[in-house]
């Protein structure tokens, strides 16, 4: 089984992903946030940060795009193509009403029209290989069978399949049995994505779906950072590692931002769903996102290392 990590906006920063890739690893691929090319061609300095190969060494990243303007698309392939990379991934799943009402992400599949101008384009002259991650629609999944005829004209290097359709947004189940077919009908590497966040939850979509190699976590990593190890037959996290790992982010944070309390307001974001590590830790989560500065923030820290259980497995509540 192939592990990839799914990209969060805040939370999934370059920094994270190193340090993630050094305390934990496991995974085969992560994805940088969605960076959003623009008519200027110029990268924003938040977006070169997080794709510039001098902070990401011996992290085996693919950055993803949001666009709907093939022009756009292929300037910043052809520049991130120069910076070394050999895949981009085209995001065609996010469901934030902000986006999809661009006509972009999941809202792209609202114009099939409009879509398939844009993989001709695209397909035809990109310098590098292209994966996309989708959804399966806007309403129903049932739009999924004509758009993924769309797909199979191309060469797409892997399918990342999120079955939901857009206005499911994160509610409801994730439709499996979509997936599966969709996965028998697709011409490219189909990955899976969606509400994976402990091992029994992988080991049961495996036996619903053998033939699948390659799946997408995110929150179930970023809860449980040694996830993917676990999946491999590696160790659950230690205290040490996490202590470790959380002072490291903490850290990097600090220096990026050139500000502890800025750094704080990141990982106050990271424990919403670390805490679920912890038995009994819902209280001392709430107390963590009440710190009104570092001190006491990493005093909150300490409490939940010195005095909570840690789990050998996330019990997520969000």
């Amino acid at each position: 089984m192939k592990i990839e990590f799914a990209p969060m906006e805040g939370v999934t920063s370059v920094w994270y992903r190193s340090a993630h890739q050094k305390w934990f690893g496991g995974v085969e691929r992560y994805y940088t946030p969605f960076l959003s090319p623009t008519q200027d061609h110029v990268f924003p300095k938040r977006e070169l940060r997080e794709i510039e190969p001098s902070g990401n060494q011996g992290v085996p990243l693919v950055p993803q795009l949001l666009t709907r303007r093939g022009e756009d698309f292929l300037w910043a392939a052809k520049a991130l193509a120069d910076m070394g990379y050999r895949e981009v991934n085209l995001n065609l799943g996010c469901p934030s009403g902000t986006v999809t009402a661009k006509r972009k992400g999941a809202g792209f599949l609202a114009v099939p029209q409009e879509l398939e101008q844009f993989l001709e384009e695209v397909f035809s002259r990109c310098p590098i290989e292209i994966s996309i991650k989708t959804r399966l629609g806007i309403s129903e999944p049932e739009e999924f069978w004509p758009i993924l005829k769309l797909y199979n004209r191309y060469p797409v290097k892997e399918l990342i399949i999120h079955p939901r359709v857009q206005k499911d947004q994160y509610k409801n189940h994730p439709r499996r049995e979509v997936f599966a077919a969709a996965a028998a009908r697709s011409k490219a590497p189909v990955c899976y994505n969606g509400d994976l966040y402990t091992e029994a939850a992988v080991e049961k979509f495996q036996k619903e779906c053998p033939g699948v190699e390659r799946i997408m976590l995110g929150r179930g990593l970023i809860g449980d950072p040694a996830l993917a190890r676990k999946l491999a037959g590696g160790p659950a996290a230690s205290r040490d590692e996490l202590m470790g790992f959380l002072s490291e982010v903490f850290d990097c944070y600090t220096q990026g931002f050139g500000s502890r309390h800025s750094a704080m307001l990141r990982m106050k974001e990271l424990w919403c769903y670390l805490i679920c590590l912890f038995r009994d830790g819902a209280k001392y989560g709430k107390a963590i996102r009440k710190a009104k500065d570092p001190a006491e923030y990493e005093a909150r820290v300490a409490a939940v290392f010195r005095e909570l259980e840690l789990l050998d497995d996330l019990e997520p509540d969000w």
